[in-house]
């Protein structure tokens, strides 16, 4: 009997190296994107960014030239603000950027007895009294939250450390190791599948990033496409062991409407 492969019904779509690099477009993006519409494949774009709201994102990406509805969008702060209503958790002591706080409505912020940490990327908002704050709040038995463990981004500047190794630091200190909730891990994925109302295996995610991308959207039964900017990287791409490589490499989202999705993951 021949194995049956899932058709796919939907795609994850990185934003941050993928959709845009620096502050514009990847060429051919928005073209793409429109294809996408009119074809009728849902789609969410899916970022780990906590340097801005989900407002402000889609703010962003309409400046850039490429309209958006909030809806078309799931980032992790506010993946993370649904995980922490979902528990019941009522306050939480927030590393990440005044513009995030407007994902976490109806949840107490405040450095005093938070139920939980939640670690984003501040840049060099990572102060040592803030760091120092957030250690005490676990130690006194706050749950570290991770809203991501990236190591680095790139900005127009150069290379620049995301949030992981902050992560990594209070973990070290506090003896506590971090619940993640941005991708890679997948719950991520998870959620995004429900927001599409499709099973994860139905689903392929589009990304630059080869451990938070394809190598979480592999661990959680997606098919992926990783593409040839932001962070790609050909050497660790062609290193990468079975079952942890992307199920093909484009050169740009700008390729999409040339893919035969369901051929991906049958050829893998």
């Amino acid at each position: 009997m021949m194995s049956s492969t899932p058709q796919i019904r939907g795609l994850l779509i990185d934003l941050d190296g993928t959709v845009y690099e620096g502050s514009a477009l990847v060429p051919g993006v928005a073209a793409a994107i429109e294809w996408l519409r009119d074809s009728g494949m849902p789609f969410l774009f899916t970022t780990n960014t906590s340097r801005k709201s989900r407002v402000d994102v889609v703010s962003d990406l309409t400046r850039m030239g490429l309209p958006v509805s909030a809806e078309e969008i799931l980032t992790a702060p506010v993946a993370a603000a649904a995980w922490l209503r979902s528990r019941g958790t009522g306050s939480v002591q927030l590393l990440v950027s005044e513009s995030t706080y407007a994902d976490f409505e109806g949840i107490a912020v405040t450095d005093r007895d938070p139920e939980a940490v939640l670690v984003g990327d501040l840049g060099s908002g990572f102060t040592f009294e803030l760091l120092n704050s957030a250690f005490r709040s676990l130690r006194a038995g706050a749950e570290l939250i991770a809203i991501h463990r990236n190591r680095f981004w790139l900005p127009e500047t150069g290379p620049t450390l995301d949030a992981g190794p902050f992560v990594a630091a209070l973990e070290y200190a506090s003896g506590r190791p971090a619940t993640l909730i941005g991708k890679p891990a997948p719950a991520f994925f998870e959620m995004a599948a429900g927001l599409l109302d499709q099973k994860v295996d139905r689903l392929a995610v589009i990304g630059d990033d080869l451990e938070s991308d394809i190598r979480g959207g592999r661990d959680a039964g997606l098919t992926t496409i990783q593409v040839r900017t932001g962070k790609f990287d050909e050497s660790m791409t062609r290193s990468s062991p079975a079952g942890r490589a992307p199920h093909v490499v484009v050169e740009s989202v700008a390729r999409l409407p040339e893919l035969n999705f369901d051929a991906i993951r049958a050829a893998d």
